[in-house]
């Protein structure tokens, strides 16, 4: 029997008095962690060595703090405007403060991109594992509780309904692998108003839960990072990408810049086509890939993404993601063959009877399949050899069927599936304020579904096949060697900067479908304090896509095809879309092992890979408000986006010793004017020591 709990101390005494021994906790990875609980478990934990503790869980966030005193003076007000009262988790500035207690470990299979490179119990306490294994893996790790933060909502009855909202994606998996195995699970609930209620698979039976906890300390506001800004670089990629989608496809892509400029291609193709065209036609010619999917989406799109990011939602409010994918076999290959109308209709029975999918004469079972299905009304019924709804009847024959003993919609049917959500504070608002109806289109689910091919509860692998048509899976990576392996979670050292996540499995689909493609996005040079290099390497180290895995490779100077190339043709794809800066020295490198020609040449098109030519391909379309720095808004006021641009300058000059100097040298003239409200904002208002008064020079020459 469920049991509630109204006080967090009784909650956490609870918990500890129904587990033996140490306590493996098992967390849902980003959102879905229900902090006020987790914290105060912890705190009780840390004070008693006798009682082990491991964390186990993925992408645990935190409040940005900033790396200076200048960030930190800057992000104050807006972390409190942003999150408002979320409690960072007390085992991440533990364990960031590398002062976590002996009897205490955290793992997790994905890390907050580069937060814990150098942190040696985070790199060791990695578990390196693909997103569908997951669940696997933390059970092989001992996982003997699991608790999450769930959706409620009061019924019309009265009665409580809760969701797993954001994540769905491990929980369910994880409690029927638990019960199969026969080993022990607690599952705790706590209760967040704030989380969306996420209908469909997202949604549980109160008995789902050994405890719900229900305290106003949980009920507090969602992580959510604010929308970033989209680089010319990033738009470049975008635009490119969005190129290889067709209309009628399915569509995979993640969060952050490049997810975001990707989106806002897409809605450009759509809503600007020729512009669109120009674009990819000017963009196209140092690596031309063809035929380009330019047109408009006549069609629609179907997303299938493990993670369900704001781009994504934009592009479902456009009206971009619209083709619904169906729980039923028959059903979605009748779409597929576009018989199925958007409506339970009878021309939708007569296609169905014509394939044999729907029996002549209803059973029962029959009755309830279509029903679940929404092509007949919940209140038709079988009154012996008569079908009966309401004042309307017929014999037992689906050819008789009369138009109100049909259902008014397909019930179950999707435009996306997702595992996992995260986003702005808009995103979130969105999902609260949306009709029941959108809503129901979009289908938080278990990974087992969105991640693989194989069966798995209610979806088996023919209707997976049918649902992802024309795949697109769209994901980024660090690296790509000259070869066509991709490294998209550790340095060379092995440092781990992320994890795998579910890329793996997504470049795997892509193989495994008729007509899908895996497309690897990066930026082709990134700049660090080692300077500039190039993202295309002869080799590195880690490897998180083999090269026998290769397809197709952006970057903002086009698109490599390597899928089926030898070796050679993969080599010379790859060096017409790197940096120009470095494409010599690849080219030299790749001779010298024998994988490319001594006398082979960069086609000409492909000798002017460089920011300032990308800069001036896209300039018409930036000058025209096309591909805006936050397509999808920010959370940044006027004020704060000047400031941002003036400590990022900064920032990378600090990272180049000469630029530095120049920058400071160049400060010391007539100083610029500065509102007083942004110095006090930066802690400057009244600078003294000679640090704070050339930090505000260097400031003010960078507005």
């Amino acid at each position: 029997m469920t049991l509630l709990l109204t006080d967090l101390d009784a909650a956490v005494q609870t918990l500890l008095d129904r587990v033996d021994g140490p306590v493996r906790l098992a967390l849902p990875l980003g959102l879905g962690k229900p902090n006020a609980l987790v914290n105060a478990l912890y705190r009780r934990m840390a004070a008693d060595p006798s009682r082990p503790l491991r964390i186990l869980t993925a992408l645990s966030l935190e409040k940005p703090e900033g790396a200076s005193d200048l960030e930190r003076h800057f992000l104050g007000p807006f972390v409190e405007r942003v999150f408002g009262d979320y409690p960072d988790l007390a085992y991440v500035k533990a364990a960031r403060a590398r002062a976590l207690p002996a009897h205490i470990e955290v793992r997790e299979f994905f890390l907050k991109t580069a937060d814990y490179l150098g942190n040696d119990a985070a790199q060791q306490g990695f578990i390196c594992s693909n997103y569908s294994l997951a669940v696997r893996d933390m059970l092989t790790q001992g996982a003997n509780v699991l608790a999450q933060a769930v959706a409620v909502r009061t019924g019309a009855d009265g009665r409580r309904r809760y969701s797993l909202s954001g994540n769905p994606d491990l929980t369910a998996d994880f409690v029927d692998r638990c019960h199969a195995l026969s080993q022990p699970l607690l599952v705790v609930a706590v209760l967040n108003e704030q989380l969306p209620f996420m209908p469909g698979p997202a949604e549980v039976d109160e008995d789902f839960f050994d405890l719900i906890v229900d305290v106003p300390e949980g009920h507090h506001a969602l992580f959510a990072p604010p929308n970033p800004a989209v680089s010319k670089a990033d738009y470049a990629i975008g635009l490119h990408a969005a190129s290889l989608v067709p209309d009628g496809g399915t569509l995979q892509i993640g969060i952050g810049s490049l997810g975001d400029a990707i989106a806002q291609a897409l809605l450009l193709r759509e809503r600007q086509n020729d512009t669109f065209r120009t674009l990819i036609d000017t963009l196209g010619r140092a690596a031309p890939w063809g035929p380009r999917e330019t047109g408009r989406f006549a069609q629609g799109l179907y997303g299938c993404s493990e993670m369900f990011a704001n781009g994504l939602l934009q592009l479902v409010d456009a009206g971009l993601i619209r083709r619904s994918a169906y729980p039923d076999l028959a059903l979605q290959r009748l779409a597929n063959a576009g018989r199925l109308t958007a409506a339970p209709s009878l021309a939708a029975v007569q296609a169905l009877a014509d394939t044999g999918a729907l029996a002549t004469q209803l059973t029962p079972p029959e009755l309830a399949r279509w029903q679940r299905l929404g092509l007949l009304h919940d209140k038709l019924w079988l009154d012996g050899d008569r079908l009966r709804c309401g004042d309307v009847s017929c014999a037992n024959d689906v050819s008789l069927l009369q138009p109100g003993m049909l259902g008014p919609r397909w019930l179950g049917s999707a435009v996306l599936h997702g595992g996992f959500f995260l986003g702005p504070r808009a995103f979130y608002q969105r999902l609260r304020d949306m009709r029941d109806d959108e809503r129901d289109a979009l289908a938080m689910t278990r990974i087992a579904f969105v991640n693989e091919l194989y069966d798995s509860p209610g979806a088996p692998e023919a209707l997976k096949r049918a649902q992802r048509r024309d795949a697109r899976f769209i994901n980024t990576t660090m690296k790509m060697t000259l070869l066509g392996a991709a490294s998209s979670d550790a340095n060379a050292d092995g440092g781990v900067v992320s994890g795998v996540g579910g890329q793996y499995n997504f470049v795997a689909q892509a193989h495994a479908l008729a007509g899908a493609r895996s497309v690897l996005a990066l930026r082709a040079t990134h700049d660090n304090a080692a300077g500039l290099q190039s993202n295309i390497v002869w080799s590195h180290a880690n490897c998180t896509i083999p090269r026998h895995l290769r397809d197709l490779v952006v970057t903002e100077y086009g698109v490599a095809d390597l899928r089926g190339a030898s070796d050679a043709e993969c080599v010379q794809r790859l060096l017409c879309i790197a940096d120009s800066r470095f494409q010599h020295e690849l080219m030299r490198e790749a001779q010298a092992h024998g994988k490319l020609a001594p006398g082979w040449q960069l086609p000409e098109a492909a000798r002017h890979n460089t920011p300032e030519a990308l800069k001036g391909l896209l300039r018409p379309a930036r000058e025209a408000g096309l591909l805006p720095d936050f397509p999808f808004g920010t959370d940044l006021d006027d004020d704060e986006l000047q400031i941002v641009s003036a400590l990022k300058k900064l920032k990378h000059a600090s990272r180049h010793p000469v630029e530095l100097v120049t920058m400071a040298l160049a400060s010391l003239g007539p100083q610029r004017a500065v509102p007083q409200a942004w110095l006090q904002r930066l802690g400057l208002d009244e600078a003294h020591g000679f640090k704070d008064l050339m930090l505000r020079r260097l400031f003010a020459a960078n507005l």
